[in-house]
């Protein structure tokens, strides 16, 4: 079968999330639950259909940047979809900012998303509390747009409102967001206007959105809704005014207030949490312990080479080149796709299992030379990568790397923030628990 080159490059690209909707796109997906320590999304999953809408679930999901939490996620959403779910899964980052990031800014991007998803399927609601609490932010955003001079700026008239299509929450939210978010001093305002509103934004959207939101779905022979929200991981470690991160802030202090919502929901949240003095204040407020996506194991705690990880990562690969083949027949197209085998296990074995990073590497091959990809052309994009990333190591994180090489250990927030969030070290999980291991690219010149 000859390589559609092209398509193989689309493909390869780490910016590109797998739509799992698409039938050939689902070719991509590879499982690798086996090589992860277990299939974290399949507990999501029994959480969800085990238990009634009627009784919603706030469950949480961490992970590397790039470690394939969205695809993972999108899997979930296909399969809840696949049991007569309606789900709706949106990637936080479009609404928000993420430096910036408030209790009420979530809440509001989740209403908008239900609103505007409930729309796509002809479900009408009349969430009149919702509507004055709009206009009265939307009043006040005004205001303030005239006292700061910006009048050019255009006005919004009744939040939400469209001549044709009358009152739209989704529409509503989208304005008045669109408004604060490039502003700071227009976001300060709202906020300062919507955080004492807080019990009423929530009685909103649960009386006036999330509740009929179910009745309506059920009437039309689905089974509820589920809410996914997805980045909020990328939320900045940087304090608020009270000294707290925001990831302390958002999910520990104002926890409580997330998990509200009538609906199943599911969060990505910091990995940072994970390693907080704030972990058991997180899962008490939450009543669950996060769920971790792990590094794909391509190598055992001993050094050698994981065999069954290091299979499932080259079928990533070639899936992306040969979709339309079965397994085994890919591996016999490895050498229109690399000069040798071995330079396809280089490729795999470097990266550490980290899934985009993988991509990113593949796809700088990509772009300086066509199939079958060259040794020499592969050891030039590590050495580059290498250079990067190293650059940024000063010498007492260079004795922590030694450290975690000698005891495949991570301890507290400050080593999580220097050496995970850095991408120096990678978090693995076994049959023996979780463990910890040098980036391979660093570990080649420690």
């Amino acid at each position: 079968m000859s390589l559609d080159l092209p398509r193989f490059y689309r493909a390869s690209n780490p910016g590109k999330t797998i739509q799992l909707e698409d039938a050939q796109e689902r070719n991509y997906y590879i499982d690798f639950s086996p090589v992860r320590g277990g299939r974290v999304t399949r507990e999501l999953e029994r959480t969800i259909t085990l238990l009634s809408p009627d009784d919603p679930t706030t469950q949480l999901f961490t992970g590397h940047i790039g470690c394939g939490k969205s695809t993972e996620l999108l899997w979930l959403k296909y399969e809840l979809e696949r049991q007569n779910f309606h789900v709706v899964y949106f990637e936080s980052s479009q609404d928000l900012v993420m430096a910036d990031v408030d209790v009420t800014d979530v809440l509001l991007s989740i209403a908008r998303q239900v609103a505007d998803s409930l729309e796509a399927v002809q479900i009408s609601l009349e969430p009149t509390g919702f509507r004055a609490l709009l206009n009265g932010a939307i009043k006040l955003l005004n205001t303030e747009i005239e006292l700061s001079a910006q009048a050019n700026l255009p006005g919004l008239g009744e939040v939400g409102f469209d001549s044709q299509k009358g009152f739209s929450l989704g529409l509503g939210i989208g304005k008045l967001t669109a408004k604060a978010k490039n502003s700071p001093e227009l976001r300060s305002q709202l906020r300062q206007y919507l955080e004492p509103r807080t019990d009423t934004i929530l009685q909103a959207i649960n009386k006036e959105l999330l509740e009929p939101a179910n009745q309506a779905l059920k009437a039309a022979g689905k089974r509820g809704l589920i809410v996914i929200v997805d980045n909020l991981d990328r939320i900045d470690n940087t304090p608020k005014m009270s000294g707290r991160t925001q990831p302390e802030y958002l999910f520990v202090d104002r926890g409580e207030q997330l998990k509200q919502l009538n609906c199943h929901l599911v969060y990505t949240i910091p990995l940072v949490l994970m390693f907080s003095n704030d972990w058991s204040r997180l899962t008490n407020r939450f009543g669950v312990d996060p769920k971790v996506l792990p590094m794909v194991q391509v190598q055992s705690r001993d050094g050698s080479a994981h065999e069954p990880g290091l299979s499932l990562l080259r079928q990533m690969i070639l899936a992306r080149a040969f979709p339309d083949l079965p397994p085994e027949q890919r591996l016999q197209q490895t050498r229109e796709i690399f000069a040798t085998p071995a330079t396809l296990d280089r490729l795999c074995l470097i990266n550490g299992g980290h899934v985009r990073r993988t991509l990113m590497m593949l796809y700088s091959c990509l772009q300086q030379e066509d199939p079958p990809l060259s040794a020499a052309g592969l050891e030039k994009v590590i050495r580059i990568q290498r250079d990067k990333l190293a650059q940024a190591i000063t010498k007492e994180e260079w004795v922590l790397l030694h450290e975690v090489q000698q005891t495949r250990l991570v301890s507290g927030e400050d080593q999580h923030k220097t050496l995970l969030r850095s991408m120096f070290v990678f978090e693995y999980h076994d049959e023996q628990g979780r463990w910890f291991d040098v980036n391979p690219l660093l570990k080649e010149i420690l």
